[in-house]
């Protein structure tokens, strides 16, 4: 069994959720992914309330952070 992500199949976000370093996404095929904040300078620097003003783009190709101007998608965490 192959554990390899297929590049042609679009992944999509359906909830975005933080604890203290870590950020977590629930991906609409049911699948749960965790990264650490380190690797987002400008969400690690953000506020609790600026962490929790994301917005999905493209569908849940993508997530969007409007106030620290941050974009993360979705085939980029994988």
């Amino acid at each position: 069994m192959s554990t390899l992500v297929n590049k042609s199949t679009n992944v999509l976000a359906s909830e975005v959720w933080f604890s203290k370093d870590m950020l977590f996404v629930h991906l609409q095929d049911g699948r749960e992914i965790g990264v650490p904040l380190l690797w987002f300078p400008r969400l690690r620097k953000a506020s609790e309330e600026q962490l929790n003003e994301w917005r999905l783009i493209g569908n849940g190709v993508g997530i969007h952070w409007e106030s620290i101007d941050e974009d993360i998608s979705i085939s980029a965490l994988l």
